[in-house]
């Protein structure tokens, strides 16, 4: 076997055992694992190669350290909590709609950081309670919240897998948006409806109003939703109007928008909130600096060359069954780090299909990693919710959906140039 062999199994021994034995956050296990892997290639230390790595995705971290903010402060002031009373109350009698928009809502803070526990620990803490007191249990209820997580954080406006991708491959972060939606709405709403629809078919709303979050809008009115109103037309005015004058870029709009809140809702102290959501966002900032490094030590010793060449001659068969396999069980570490280290070779292997549509289906499959164990941010984060002891019970109940979600992307990466004609503008 080729030295390039040795150094990947290295670099990946070493991060298990950082992760499992040293007990080490995976930002700083795959750092210290690039640092072997250089070592071992006779790279020495390569600082210049540590730094450049760090950097490497400076861009996704801004985004996600002011959508984090962001989605504190409207926490906070009470938004997020009126919209989730709104429609509990006024489409109680109209369960699909009423579970699909709990989607929606669930599903909205990972689709603005790119994160499934921002979903879980925001949205998903303010439905729970509501969820099971009209009548769906607590298993039932933590799996709507752990599913509608993940595909949040595969629905546009921002998914990091597909930047991480994009950005190993040179593709920009254009033209995802259809795509993306496609990947994610059908099967976030199709996989709550199957679950809840049975338990909320009569529901007597006077038994739950004391579950919902106190009302915001007789107080502050309309300017409770402005943060959220003026998000919504910065991003539409970017992508409908583009120019030098509206590419504001997401970190300044997050940044006005955080701005826009002060007096929209009940009172909060920004310094605070901010410390808060830094807090909240840093490891999977860590992650992402740890991939930086990874990936750089990964293309200068050649490891990463060798991974895309073996991938390339995969036979079609098992390289689905690769992508099916390995995704989700290298995303229990990272999804991020699945994205790079074989969404890549996959992505390169499966050139003469649309990108876009190609990338789509395997961060789709990639966000699974979120539910599977040891990690499982959105799965155990989803238990902790809706206060169940065991998570297993939680998994045991997602593995279907997850598995038509592994299908669909699948079949998303078959159809993909078929699919690239009607969902790429």
């Amino acid at each position: 076997m080729p030295l390039e062999f040795y150094v990947l199994l290295v670099m990946l021994t070493s991060f298990a055992l950082a992760v499992f034995l040293g007990k080490f956050p995976i930002g700083v296990s795959l750092a210290l694992s690039s640092i072997i892997g250089a070592l071992v290639a006779g790279f020495g230390f390569p600082l210049r190669h540590l730094v450049e790595g760090t950097f490497a995705y400076l861009d996704p971290i801004l985004i996600i350290t002011s959508a984090m903010i962001f989605m504190e402060i409207i926490k906070e002031t009470g938004a997020l909590g009126e919209i989730s009373r709104l429609i509990i109350i006024y489409l109680h009698n109209r369960p699909f709609w009423m579970l699909s928009l709990i989607t929606l809502f669930i599903m909205f803070p990972g689709m603005i950081t790119g994160l499934s526990t921002a979903a879980v620990l925001t949205t998903g803490a303010i439905v729970a309670p509501a969820l099971m007191r009209l009548g769906i249990p607590r298993v039932q209820t933590g799996s709507i919240i752990a599913m509608a997580a993940l595909f949040g954080m595969i629905a546009p406006p921002i998914n990091v897998p597909v930047m991480i991708i994009g950005g190993g491959v040179d593709m920009p972060y254009i033209g995802f948006e259809l795509p993306l939606l496609f990947a994610s709405l059908p099967l976030a709403i199709i996989t709550t409806t199957s679950i809840g629809y049975r338990y909320v078919k009569s529901v007597n709303i006077e038994k739950i109003k004391k579950d919902l979050p106190e009302s915001q809008i007789d107080k502050h009115g309309f300017r409770l939703f402005l943060p959220i109103l003026i998000l919504i037309i910065f991003m539409l005015v970017t992508r409908l109007i583009p120019g030098k004058y509206t590419a504001l870029g997401m970190p300044l709009i997050f940044a006005i928008c955080c701005l826009s809140a002060f007096k929209s809702g009940k009172a909060f102290n920004y310094y605070k909130v901010t410390k808060r959501a830094i807090k909240n966002a840093m490891p999977v900032m860590g992650i992402l600096v740890g991939i930086g490094i990874f990936i750089q030590i990964m293309t200068l010793t050649g490891v990463r060359g060798f991974l895309i060449v073996k991938t390339v001659q995969l036979p079609s068969f098992w390289l689905y069954v690769g992508i099916v396999v390995s995704l989700p069980i290298f995303g229990a570490i990272s999804s991020y780090g699945a994205s790079y280290v074989l969404g890549v070779p996959f992505l390169l292997a499966l050139l003469g299909k649309s990108e876009i549509i190609v990338a789509s289906g395997l961060t789709l499959i990639a966000s699974l990693g979120d539910l599977m164990p040891p990690t499982a941010l959105a799965g155990i984060f989803a238990a902790q919710v809706v206060g169940e002891s065991n998570y297993f019970r939680i998994l045991k109940n997602c593995l279907p959906y997850a598995a038509i979600t592994a299908l669909y992307g699948i079949g998303m990466i078959l159809l993909a140039n078929v699919l690239a004609k009607f969902l790429i503008l």
